[in-house]
Formats: structure tokens, C-alpha cells, sequence
């Protein structure tokens, strides 16, 4: 039997995903990202916030946006290659927490973006995850859910929207 805890920050229910939020790496994908001003309203900054492609991080718990420090932004610039926040949508990117991330004088526990992209299946056509693929895109009317969980090629996006589309017909 697994046994669940709750992490001590959780009392503390920020608005925005925490170290308190993971239990493991976990891969998401970047929907876009804006400059917003503090919804902890704590302070008048604005921060380089990312919003998410998913909608919960577990089921029935709700996927909160994500503060991108300096080291988080600069690590999206690195895997997108470019330096503008508009660049860094439909990005997947794996997070994880460091347990060595120095916040003043003090080290603590933070979220980081691995420098790494995730490495996902590859949907391809005549595969059951193909068969999935649009399955899901009758669903939904788009392949986000299915694009933050694997990786397929423009051109087979649009081969399975098309077959999706003449199967309606």
C-alpha cells in the first residue's frame, strides 16, 4: 500500500506551483508564458510566469502556473533558443525539485526546468497510439492533451486531422 503524505508547504497554498506540488520529475508542457504581477500579492514585481498545456498535476488536484526564476528562464532560452517569452510556448519540458537552490543566504528546496528536453514516445500512423491519437482529437477538437504526453511530426498532425476529418464526412 502507498501511503500519501502532505508536505509541510502545502498549508501554505500558494497560487503558484511549488516544491510542495511534486512528489517526481515531472514533464509538462508549456502553454505560454507572460510577465504577470505577484498573485500573492506579497510584492508589486512581475515575474516571467509559464502557464501549462495540463490541467491537473495529479488527478482531481488542479495544475497551478509556475514563477520562472532568472535560472528557470535562462534554462527555456537554452532549449528553445531564443530569448523571448512569445518563443516559449508548446514547449515540453520536464521539472523537477533541487534541494540546493540558494535563495538569498539560505539554501532551500526549489522547482527546476531540466536543461534537457523530455524525451517521449513518437506517435506514428498505423500504431494504437496512433488509433488513440484520434480518438482523443474527437474528443477534444485539438491534439494538446495527446502532444503533452507524446511527440508527432507536423506533417503527421495534419495527416491525422485530415484522416480524423474524412472519417466525418
Amino acid at each position: 500500500m502507498t501511503e500519501t503524505k502532505t508536505h509541510y508547504r502545502k498549508a501554505f497554498d500558494s497560487p503558484y506551483l511549488s516544491s510542495a506540488d511534486l512528489v517526481e520529475p515531472t514533464v509538462l508542457t508549456i502553454k505560454r508564458v507572460g510577465l504577470e504581477p505577484d498573485r500573492t500579492k506579497k510584492t508589486k514585481d512581475v515575474f516571467n510566469t509559464a502557464h501549462f498545456v495540463e490541467r491537473e498535476i495529479r488527478p482531481g488536484e488542479p495544475l497551478k502556473p509556475m514563477i520562472l526564476n532568472a535560472t528557470n528562464s535562462k534554462t527555456l532560452r537554452a532549449l528553445t533558443g531564443s530569448a523571448f517569452l512569445e518563443d516559449w510556448q508548446n514547449v515540453r519540458v520536464t521539472i523537477y525539485v533541487d534541494q540546493n537552490v540558494r535563495f538569498g543566504k539560505e539554501v532551500t528546496e526549489g522547482l527546476r526546468i531540466s536543461p534537457h528536453a523530455p524525451v517521449g514516445r513518437r506517435i506514428e500512423p498505423c500504431t494504437k497510439a496512433w488509433e488513440n491519437a484520434k480518438l482523443a482529437y474527437r474528443r477534444d477538437g485539438n491534439l494538446d492533451a495527446v502532444l503533452a504526453r507524446a511527440e508527432m511530426s507536423e506533417e503527421n498532425q495534419a495527416l491525422l486531422i485530415e484522416e480524423c476529418q474524412r472519417e466525418v464526412a
